[in-house]
């Protein structure tokens, strides 16, 4: 199978440098149109594909992102690995601002965000239990090592609706759940990833404490830009050496991802839209 890598940028990172053959293009998926033109190319030997979550400038908020014509966009330039950056703050006294964190579980509290690409007149449900691909997840933290970042593998990222940061009572409230970081991106990317039978992991930049540290002043902007600018060299010198770091799709991945619509379709084939099948074709067309 072809390797190719797809990048998701968050806050701060929003190109990615080395890139042969780099051209912005175009893509219309039939959930609209994603956040900003893809950068294509090929980095170190692996062909790579670029978005910026928000748009160049930082145009869209976390609940404007159309987050399904971005996983879609992808899966229509044959992206088989996805990896998210985002900018997160820290729940943990031991994850600072500065360090990256490796997820590999969620808590979703979104509620104003379209989380799926299937609906009425072709019903599926996939199975997120685990979320993100732990085969991608490994060559990531591989990756982050490299950069001389302080590292965490594994944890839990409480995806909040945003744009406004968190109360301090909703602080400790996330706190008491065990969860290491917040952020307003991580879903329903994850999800839609899943249905679209991507390999999918998140690097999250921590760039604060959130509100709950006693000796941290209130979540700002400028401190979370600061911050996030100040890794963003080390996300870009992540995403280089990620390619070394995969090893070659000769095989299915070993977690399953690309399986993961074999039995999630539940509508009758006698009773399916002919409209969202056609919608769908890009996404499921393998199951439908």
């Amino acid at each position: 199978m072809q390797q190719k890598i797809g990048i998701i940028g968050g806050s701060g990172v929003y190109q990615i440098d080395g890139l042969e053959a780099a051209q912005w293009i175009t893509v219309d998926t039939p959930w609209g149109a994603p956040s900003d033109q893809l950068l294509t190319g090929t980095l170190n030997g692996s062909q790579m594909v670029f978005l910026p979550r928000h748009g160049r400038g930082h145009v869209q908020t976390p609940s404007t992102v159309n987050y399904r014509a971005n996983i879609a966009a992808m899966k229509q330039l044959g992206v088989t690995d996805l990896v998210a950056v985002s900018a997160v703050g820290s729940l943990k006294e031991d994850y600072a601002p500065g360090d990256f964190l490796i997820v590999d579980q969620y808590i979703d509290r979104t509620f104003a965000r379209e989380k799926t690409f299937f609906g009425p007149g072709c019903v599926g449900h996939v199975s997120v239990a685990h979320p993100i691909c732990a085969r991608l997840a490994d060559a990531c933290a591989q990756a982050a090592q490299t950069t001389g970042v302080t590292v965490h593998k594994g944890g839990t990222y409480v995806a909040m609706e945003g744009p406004q940061f968190s109360t301090l009572a909703e602080s400790r409230l996330y706190r008491s759940w065990g969860a290491d970081v917040i952020g307003m991106t991580g879903m329903p990317e994850a999800k839609l990833a899943r249905e679209a039978e991507l390999c999918y992991a998140c690097i999250a930049m921590i760039t604060d404490y959130d509100c709950w540290h006693p000796d941290h002043d209130a979540v700002d902007v400028a401190q979370v830009v600061a911050t996030a600018t100040a890794n963003a060299d080390k996300a870009r010198a992540l995403i280089a050496a990620l390619p070394k770091m995969l090893p070659a799709r000769d095989i299915p991945c070993n977690a399953g991802c690309e399986r993961a619509l074999d039995s999630a379709i539940m509508t009758a084939p006698a009773k399916r839209s002919t409209e969202m099948i056609d919608k769908l074709s890009g996404i499921a067309g393998r199951v439908l």
